[in-house]
């Protein structure tokens, strides 16, 4: 009746995290192998520059700090929002020393296509420009990425993204 409990195999997704400064980056890919202890993910890292740059600025709360300090599957879309640094990952995790959670498909493949498809760079520039007519296009211009998204689960998330920070009325 009730599905087991997924095990880390080959071909499963996982999200993990690298301390980077004071805070974390995260990691999430496919796994490719197993060794022991060791894991060979291949996936994407995200550096939430702009998320740590608010943070020092002092133009967030302890929500944010908690993102950075702790992220999970759960909370980094809401690092996403600001901008971001990315780049491919393939690289092994240590069990011993490292967090590797598995995650569901669906999960991964928000994630991966929220990066894939840059919106973190489209949602950033409306929270970053002042009100009036520049501000107006690149809501229009959000509103069209949106709606040109193939995956139904990431055009949600983004959907419900956009209206708690109230940025598409």
């Amino acid at each position: 009746m009730f599905g087991k409990k997924p095990e880390l195999k080959e071909g499963v997704f996982v999200f993990s995290t690298k301390k980077n400064g004071d805070y974390y980056d995260f990691i999430f890919g496919a796994v490719t192998g197993i060794e022991g202890r060791k894991v060979g993910v291949n996936g994407v890292i995200v550096n939430p520059v702009g998320l740590k740059n608010k943070l020092d600025q002092g133009k967030t709360g302890e929500r944010s700090r908690e993102i950075l300090e702790n992220p999970t599957p759960d909370n980094v879309v809401l690092a996403l929002v600001y901008r971001v640094e990315h780049e491919n990952y393939a690289d092994t995790l240590d069990l011993d020393e490292d967090k590797c959670d598995i995650i569901p498909p669906k999960v991964f493949q928000m994630l991966d296509g929220w990066i894939r498809e840059s919106l973190p760079e489209f949602v950033n520039t409306v929270l970053s420009l002042p009100p009036g007519s520049e501000r107006d296009e690149a809501k229009r211009v959000l509103k069209h990425r949106m709606n040109t998204l193939i995956d139904k689960n990431l055009k949600r998330t983004l959907y419900s993204v956009c209206r708690s920070l109230k940025i598409l009325n």
